[in-house]
């Protein structure tokens, strides 16, 4: 990607609005490894944009990922479905990781829905459950906010994470599903799973979620104002915790078995934000 990762994501925000022929979106959903199906149950489709065909985006390469930016509308409001979304663990830097959340802001969105699959390290959650994100741990080694500053019309890079994750969000969140759990993400490199040792270590540390992506989107989103909520689904038990191993088949099968409920939630948010 180059070096000017804000002026391109400023060409993919036009892009956006001449490929969906939507002046302005409000929302952006970003859909992780498995519910990428999900997309065909959230709204009326206003249009349907190949993701690498718009400036900066490589097409998705992870299985459970769609090459697709889906324009719909939904309880009055324009939202952006990601179908996929890229990774460090792929090779790309960290300006290509979030790209999409600076597109999306650049297209107009000033919320934007973070989900992932996640490995569980709360023995009480089973496979399945849903967990809205409270904080991260970003142990990537990776933060969007390095390299060139952002341009004059755009934040400093030294944003406040303090509130990361909306409080607002997650309050409407829990009154949408009661069955929610929060916790904290640790976000890793990858693309190998973590060792039982490295689990204990992220236990102490305060994680209760682990996986591949999500914190850099969340830092990117912050800093340019956007209001973050993050939804992790336990997808199997993190390394140590279960006698089976892990694989990511059985990622994509709990995603697929959690669909229903994740698009329930996502469209009582949809309804509890409209203008």
């Amino acid at each position: 990607m180059t070096d000017d990762a804000y002026g391109l994501a400023k060409q993919a925000g036009e892009a956006i609005r001449s490929a969906t022929g939507v002046e302005t979106h409000d929302v952006a959903l970003v859909l992780g490894s498995g519910w990428a199906s999900a997309a065909d149950r959230i709204g009326t489709v206003q249009a349907d944009v190949e993701l690498s065909s718009l400036p900066g985006f490589p097409p998705p390469m992870v299985a459970g990922h769609r090459n697709l930016l889906r324009s719909v509308r939904a309880h009055g409001q324009n939202v952006l479905v990601f179908g996929g979304r890229s990774h460090l663990y792929e090779g790309h830097p960290a300006s290509t990781v979030v790209h999409g959340v600076r597109s999306a802001a650049a297209a107009g969105c000033r919320t934007v829905i973070l989900t992932n699959a996640a490995g569980g390290l709360n023995p009480a959650w089973p496979v399945g459950q849903l967990v809205l994100i409270a904080d991260q741990l970003n142990l990537s080694g990776h933060n969007p906010m390095t390299g060139p500053p952002p341009p004059d019309d755009l934040p400093g890079r030294f944003c406040d994470l303090t509130d990361i994750y909306s409080p607002r969000l997650r309050e409407l969140a829990h009154g949408i599903d009661g069955g929610l759990a929060e916790g904290v993400y640790a976000g890793v490199l990858g693309g190998s799973y973590e060792t039982p040792a490295e689990i204990r270590m992220f236990a102490a540390m305060g994680a209760e979620l682990v996986g591949m992506s999500t914190v850099l989107e969340a830092i990117a989103a912050r800093h340019l104002g956007l209001e973050v909520l993050g939804l992790s689904l336990v997808t199997n038990l993190a390394a140590g915790l279960s006698p089976a191993p892990l694989a990511h088949d059985e990622v994509l099968e709990a995603a697929q078995n959690a669909e229903t409920r994740v698009v329930d939630l996502i469209s009582g948010l949809l309804a509890a934000t409209a203008p």
